[in-house]
């Protein structure tokens, strides 16, 4: 009985020490908890990201932007300075490492005459002649980012201006940075059929839906697509949801234009057979979301729009060409004809079916280019332009390094090559108040004059003022 006694005492005695020994452990753990967590917010500001101060000086291996952390303006000093003229990043200062080679960039202009400045980079949606570097010296490049129409800014898309950069990215194949597939994530979205409606399913549909959708909501553009569309509706049923010719009405939640890339948006769209896809400028090589969209939803587009569009499609016999019509008469008896044939309308998507794209040199674009779309593995392709040019301006600084010539790069016409607007032929009888007669023709005019005068001020490499560049332009 007392031995009995004696072993509950000794597991009672047993049992309370490990009571202590845990409270002590997990009061160990606590302090060292949280001794831990105060030398991590010493180092680190209040978000929670690491301190400029306190991380190394190394370049991290990182996809997207890499980044090096610089500790005060006389790191650049042994780097060369891209600067942002146009302050399309917001950066004031970063240093970025570009494979092997590492630049500055900045939208400071403080750094206008540092002697490590190497080249100015320019959006040109925001390029105007308000202020421009100069006078430019000789090592100063200047390097052009534009993805857009000349709906946004005509001036560029003339000889006397575009030859001003040195680098240009822009939709142009000719670019030295092609943005052709800017819109395109990849070829594997052409191929899905996620959002494919079967056609049997779109002959029912037809019962309440036109062949045709037209969905744009920034009327009357340089292309002047509203012209057309609106003679094709005296001759074919069009569903017209945007602000533009608007005859149908989509759901609340899809009214606001940032909902075109919506779930929602897709599976209404892909329940017709074709879709009237048509860019706001005639440009080669600018082919947007309007064109691609359909091909990933299992439509058939009808374009408008870039005049080499043939050497992008994803097979030879995947899209209706409306320059290939004479009239919009015609081309709305060929889409009754195709509507009401489905062994004619399926050639249009049997390469949507069997997953194929023949394009190779579609293909050859989308494997080669340097940047993703939506692709957080990838470099955008703003840190692609970034990229570029730093690499160039590297080169040159080795070649002199060796006592050789610097190379000059130089942008071509082609970089940007849109025709001058021509108003439609297929109806005399067009409104007096075309966009292209009212705004567009008149706009395009004044802009070759503008290009001409300021290539001749800024020739001249000197700073000149907004009056000195518009009495050039009005004179005689």
């Amino acid at each position: 009985m007392v031995w009995i006694q004696r072993r509950k005492l000794l597991a009672s005695c047993l049992c309370i020490t490990a009571s202590v020994f845990l409270l002590v452990t997990l009061q160990v753990v606590v302090e060292l908890g949280k001794l831990e967590r105060k030398k991590f917010k010493n180092s680190n500001g209040q978000d929670g990201h690491a301190t400029m101060e306190e991380e190394p000086t190394h370049l991290y291996p990182l996809p997207g932007k890499e980044a090096l952390n610089w500790k005060n303006k006389s790191e650049t000093d042994n780097y060369p300075i891209m600067l942002w003229w146009s302050p399309l990043t917001g950066e004031t200062g970063r240093l970025g490492q570009c494979g092997a080679d590492a630049c500055f960039f900045t939208i400071n202009r403080t750094y206008l005459h540092h002697h490590m400045t190497k080249a100015f980079l320019f959006y040109g949606t925001d390029f105007n002649i308000d202020s421009l570097p100069l006078p430019r010296k000789a090592h100063h490049d200047w390097a052009l980012f534009h993805e857009e129409s000349p709906k946004n800014n005509y001036k560029l898309f003339h000889k006397p201006v575009i030859t001003l950069f040195n680098y240009t990215a822009t939709f142009s194949r000719h670019s030295h940075l092609p943005l052709t597939t800017q819109y395109l994530e990849g070829v594997e979205v052409l191929k899905s059929l996620r959002y494919l409606v079967p056609l049997r399913s779109k002959n029912i549909l037809r019962r309440r839906l036109a062949p045709l959708v037209y969905v744009q909501s920034d009327c009357d553009p340089p292309s002047d697509r509203d012209s057309y569309v609106r003679e094709l509706m005296t001759h074919v049923e069009v569903d017209s949801y945007g602000e533009c010719l608007r005859n149908k009405d989509l759901p609340p939640q899809l009214k606001n234009p940032a909902s075109m890339d919506a779930d929602g948006f897709y599976k209404i769209i892909a329940q017709y057979k074709f879709i009237l896809a048509f860019e706001n400028a005639v440009c080669d090589d600018y082919i947007t979301e309007k064109f691609w969209r359909p091909l990933k939803l299992g439509v058939v587009p009808v374009y408008y729009g870039s005049p080499s569009i043939a050497d992008w499609l994803p097979s030879n016999r995947s899209a209706i060409l409306v320059s290939e019509f004479a009239h919009p008469r015609e081309l709305a008896s060929y889409i009754r004809q195709l509507d009401h044939d489905d062994r004619l309308y399926e050639a249009y998507i049997e390469w949507k079916l069997k997953g194929e794209v023949s394009n190779q040199r579609l293909l050859t674009a989308l494997k080669e280019r340097k940047w993703g779309v939506q692709d957080v593995h990838q470099d955008n392709y703003i840190d692609a332009f970034e990229c570029m040019v730093c690499s160039k301006v590297w080169d040159n600084i080795r070649l002199q390094e060796k006592g050789l010539p610097p190379k000059r790069w130089k942008a071509e016409v082609t970089h940007l090559s849109c025709p001058e607007p021509t108003v439609f032929a297929f109806s005399p009888l067009a409104p007096r108040w075309s966009s292209l007669r009212e705004m567009w023709i008149p706009s395009f005019e004044q802009s070759k004059k503008e290009a001409q005068a300021l290539r001749w001020l800024v020739d001249r490499n000197k700073n000149f003022s907004a009056q000195e560049f518009w009495a050039l332009v009005f004179k005689d």
